[in-house]
């Protein structure tokens, strides 16, 4: 958002970076806001990480409470946060107790006693929770008014206020505290089955050009952590598309690829369990890194020591990059995991390492280990994630388990095909009493492929593709026959 004259709007700091990151800098100096959610969101514990992050002896903030939980109860759970500052207590945060006057529903008196203490304190925040239930005992009598002559004089004494209320879906239509409010955060909590979510949005915050769409929040030992949907939207990243072909590390992949994969693009790998899609990932990112590109590796389903185990049991030892700064491995399988806290987890790691190839294995745990709340935006999430991560020129490989019929040819049970440039899939097939693999090029984007079939083992030296099967035909159906004549068994 460009000014159009030289007048700068101040922001303060929420206490919670990524937050501030979504506000587009932080909340704007003397606008009067609204908090607002269900019992149980973290309305209260928003409110005073706002204030702990901004109060001094020169700034003090004034703390109205009115019906809710008494002050001494209400600082005694804060005070399990690490944010809270006991020190700041009756120094620079001063809490006033409204309840009284609310009681009597005597709007005027209450105005008159939020006056002052203004002019009392001279806050430079206000806060008032919850503002819903001060109001209340009125009846709805005279309060347009007062909301009116409040916003008045809080923006007038150079205050940035916060008015905290369980507020609905139904009140920001009628409620005319939303009409006046220069921003308005709320906080929601999503139940879907036995998984419950934290979610907040930005409906409004005038002077300032908040991210859009609704934010995943974990209350924890820190408070409130926010988890923004994306690090950088696509449109920010923008870049030249690059005619540069990478390797996989794999050189028989190389070749049916039609010389590698194109820097910038995203490839994915689909098979069943076992088939040696983990293997083709770790090759491909100790390839990136014997090429100077720092790598990114996120799983789900084996914890980090597993994984640097199963790669080491091919002859790949991971540990000494890691240890050198080259890669980062991301395990996340927490509880009702969030969409955004996963992306943003990969984004964060990728500026970290300054990482130019990332891997995520797999797809499929991932979408496992989701909140029933995220499964309906996965595809859309992935998009976002795919989407910014390419336009930087980073290449991305992805896994995913395809089980099927055999005598399907459907190389992922989700509706992501689109999302990525390259597809190569891995297959058993059983001959002679054996069951072997076969690996085949389902398409590639910018460039011609390879189409036949060949086959592929794992050694000790990881993945290596072998000879093309051209003597045996149906091995789509897992049980191919030797061509009539006999056939050509191929090149290597």
């Amino acid at each position: 958002m460009s000014p159009t004259s030289g007048a700068t709007i101040r922001r303060l700091p929420t206490g919670i970076d990524k937050l501030d990151l979504i506000l587009g800098g932080g909340i704007p100096e003397f606008s009067f806001n609204v908090i607002m959610g269900e019992p149980g969101s973290g309305k209260t514990t928003l409110a005073h990480q706002i204030i702990f992050a901004n109060a001094t002896a020169e700034r003090p903030v004034l703390y109205f409470t009115v019906l809710g939980e008494p002050t001494l109860k209400m600082l005694r759970y804060q005070q399990q946060f690490s944010f809270f500052d006991a020190s700041k207590v009756n120094e620079s945060i001063f809490f006033v107790n409204l309840a009284d006057l609310a009681l009597e529903g005597d709007l005027g008196k209450t105005l008159n006693a939020i006056q002052e203490n203004i002019e009392r304190v001279q806050p430079a925040i206000v806060v008032v929770d919850s503002f819903r239930t001060l109001i209340l005992p009125s009846g709805g009598e005279g309060v347009q008014e007062f909301v009116q002559k409040l916003a008045v004089r809080l923006t007038g004494s150079q205050t940035t206020s916060f008015l905290v209320g369980e507020y609905t879906a139904e009140d920001k239509a009628h409620n005319p505290v939303f009409t006046l409010a220069d921003g308005i955060i709320e906080v929601s909590q999503n139940v879907a089955r036995n998984s419950m979510v934290r979610k907040r949005r930005i409906h409004k915050m005038r002077g300032a050009d908040p991210q859009p769409g609704l934010h995943t929040i974990r209350i924890g030992e820190h408070g409130l952590e926010v988890f923004p949907r994306m690090l950088r939207s696509i449109e920010d990243a923008q870049h030249v598309v690059s005619t540069t072909l990478l390797s996989t590390g794999i050189p028989g992949l190389d070749e049916m690829l039609g010389g590698g994969t194109l820097e910038g693009s995203s490839i994915l790998v689909a098979g069943p369990a076992g088939a040696g899609k983990s293997t083709v990932a770790i090759q491909f990112i100790v390839e990136g890194i014997r090429q100077g590109q720092a790598g990114v590796m996120v799983i789900f389903e084996e914890t980090i020591p597993k994984y640097l185990s199963q790669a080491a049991s091919f002859g790949i030892d991971l540990q000494p990059l890691i240890d050198r700064g080259q890669l980062e491995m991301v395990y996340i399988r927490p509880l009702d995991l969030s969409v955004d806290e996963t992306l943003f987890a990969i984004q964060a790691a990728v500026e970290r390492r300054g990482g130019r190839r990332v891997v995520i294995d797999s797809l499929t745990a991932m979408e496992t280990a989701l909140a029933p709340t995220f499964k309906e935006d996965y595809t859309e999430s992935l998009y976002r994630l795919v989407g910014a991560l390419t336009t930087e020129g980073i290449s991305i490989m992805l896994t995913v388990e395809v089980t099927t019929n055999y005598n399907e040819l459907q190389f992922t049970p989700h509706a992501i095909s689109f999302l990525t440039h390259d597809i190569v899939l891995l297959r058993y097939f059983e001959t002679d009493g054996r069951l072997q693999s076969f690996m085949t090029v389902i398409k590639t984007r910018g460039r011609k492929h390879g189409r036949e079939i060949r086959a592929y083992e794992i050694t000790d030296d990881g993945l290596v593709v072998g000879r093309v099967l051209n003597d045996l035909h149906g091995l789509i159906t897992a049980v191919p026959h030797r061509r009539p004549d006999g056939g050509s068994p191929g090149d290597e």
